[in-house]
């Protein structure tokens, strides 16, 4: 697996994987990986011909009460994993090399009918930074498809409508949740739960499963549902950020002739913060 840090050098690996014909594919990451990033890796193998994973922190995306500081970095162990994945190429830019001017840019991306919703509603500067890194890295690979996480539904719409909106020449692929046996998705802030709160945490995901049987079994009121919800989520010691029945294509509010649902909640379990989410269609 090569490592490149520049963006110089990273254009001119994927100027000669295109002068070979070869099918690129791309995973972005802030690192810290688990199975969850490597099985987008896997699943760029499986599509592509040259698999490029980045590895970036991205400072835009941190509100200054967050925990840019202290997200945890593992490069070394994320290297090994991603030459054991079969990724070809590792981007690792630091923030200079990414924002040479400080820790962010003049020109953001923004999407104000999607950004302010669900996780936006807590961290309204959140999917701004989000977007725009993303379509600084796409702009920097140009590859032929890239692979998200589908437990980071949000995350995923915007990215799928910046790329239609601004015709980005990029297919985007989603990538089923992995999660452990308990149920609990994988995440690289798991980390940051104790033995005892990693088994409570689990209810999170519990609860997604059981409204949405409550919703294929006729319920409807689906703002009852989601008081109901949160007040469970407290009971079971969690601080509820939101728990939010939605069209699972546009995460606007569902109303009733909606057949295409998703159920997307977040919660604080001590001081972590997760998030989680099931999408369903109805017959």
């Amino acid at each position: 697996m090569q490592v490149i840090e520049t963006i110089s050098e990273l254009r001119a690996a994927v100027f000669n994987a295109r002068l070979n014909g070869l099918k690129v594919g791309f995973v972005p990451t802030m690192g810290n990986l688990h199975y969850g990033h490597i099985s987008l890796v896997e699943q760029a193998c499986e599509h592509c011909d040259l698999v490029i994973t980045s590895i970036f922190v991205n400072p835009l995306q941190f509100a200054p009460h967050e925990d840019l500081d202290t997200y945890p970095r593992t490069l070394e162990a994320d290297k090994t994993q991603l030459m054991e994945s079969g990724c070809d190429i590792l981007f690792a830019p630091s923030v200079t090399e990414m924002y040479p001017d400080g820790k962010g840019v003049d020109t953001v991306v923004d999407l104000p009918s999607l950004s302010p919703l669900h996780c936006g509603i807590t961290r309204p500067h959140f999917f701004k930074g989000v977007a725009t890194v993303v379509v600084k890295l796409l702009c920097m690979v140009l590859p032929d498809i890239a692979f998200f996480g589908e437990k980071d539904r949000q995350q995923l719409t915007i990215i799928r409508r910046v790329v239609k909106d601004l015709s980005l020449p990029v297919e985007i692929i989603g990538v089923s949740t992995k999660r452990e046996k308990s149920g609990l998705a994988l995440s690289s802030r798991n980390g940051y739960l104790t033995d005892a709160e990693k088994q409570q945490a689990a209810f999170l995901y519990q609860l997604l499963n059981e409204i949405r049987q409550r919703i294929e079994n006729g319920a409807r009121d689906f703002q009852s549902l989601e008081r109901q919800a949160n007040q469970q989520l407290a009971e079971h010691g969690f601080e509820p950020d939101y728990f939010h029945i939605c069209h699972s294509e546009t995460l606007l509010p569902a109303a009733l002739e909606d057949k295409k649902l998703a159920i997307l909640a977040a919660a604080k379990l001590g001081s972590t913060r997760l998030i989680d989410n099931v999408a369903f269609d109805l017959i």
